[in-house]
């Protein structure tokens, strides 16, 4: 098996795992960017649109309220469960970001949020955006923006660094921060059939608001993946330590009786030739 695979597979098994926690922890923060993706992509009435990586579906019932006409993928079983649960009317079903089951410009608008950093091939997701798109069809998705514009991001960065030990055998994926670059992030959407010259490439920052100082340690441990795949293969003392970091780079942001974390993403829009 090739550590792509691997990826995947791990990917997907922990997405199932933890596919009714995401509701309750993330989408809170990930749903926050989902106005700006779609006012970039310019998705309106009429269009039909593919929300790749689904998850509950909450791009899927945005571009719905918009008019457009959604169909929601993603590759967990269980988060398309959610999705059709959470959306009746809206069409989800199970299919691979790599090679999607649908013909050629199928297409007006592709959208992924945050998508793209679970997927073993993040090119090749891109490449597959574009032969489901219409000529002149617009692809757009969000990534995380580096650390060094993403507060939130960095706290649990620098705890990991300080007291991980990143040698537990998690099989290699995507840089976290994917596309970090926007020049690196122009020339995989040309490699992928876009036309570079038209991408647009904004960083948006948003509050995520946490009640307590230990939630996001237990975000990160108990509703991720990648992370917490490597919390759970830590001593209990590296782990104890990574807490206390990540709670005390969380206190400066207390506001009342709660934290707010700034968290920025890159907003990227691309339309095919």
């Amino acid at each position: 098996m090739t550590a792509q695979d691997e990826f995947a597979r791990f990917e997907q098994e922990g997405w199932q795992r933890v596919a009714d926690k995401y509701d309750s922890v993330w989408s809170s923060l990930t749903r926050q960017f989902i106005p700006s993706l779609l006012g970039e992509a310019s998705v309106s009435a009429g269009m039909l649109a593919l929300d790749v990586a689904c998850g509950p579906g909450y791009v899927s019932a945005a571009a719905k309220q918009l008019g457009a006409v959604p169909t929601g993928i993603d590759f967990s079983e269980k988060m398309v469960a959610i999705a059709k649960r959470m959306f009746p009317e809206i069409r989800f079903r199970q299919d691979d970001a790599h090679d999607l089951q649908f013909e050629d410009g199928s297409f007006d608008r592709v959208l992924m949020n945050f998508g793209l950093l679970h997927v073993s091939h993040p090119e090749k997701a891109c490449t597959e955006a574009c032969r489901v798109l219409k000529q002149g069809g617009k692809f757009g998705f969000t990534v995380w923006a580096g650390p060094e514009q993403n507060p939130g991001g960095k706290i649990v960065d620098d705890a990991i660094e300080a007291y991980a030990n990143l040698d537990v055998g998690v099989p290699e994926g995507p840089p976290k921060y994917l596309y970090g670059e926007r020049e690196e992030c122009r020339q995989v959407l040309k490699r992928a059939g876009f036309d570079g010259t038209s991408m647009s490439y904004e960083t948006r920052t948003v509050e995520w608001r946490l009640p307590d100082a230990g939630s996001y340690f237990e975000a990160e441990r108990n509703a991720g993946v990648r992370t917490a795949g490597i919390l759970a293969r830590q001593s209990p003392e590296a782990l104890e330590a990574i807490r206390i970091a990540l709670e005390n780079g969380i206190k400066q942001y207390a506001r009342g009786n709660e934290f707010v974390l700034p968290m920025a993403a890159n907003v990227i829009v691309v339309s095919k030739n």
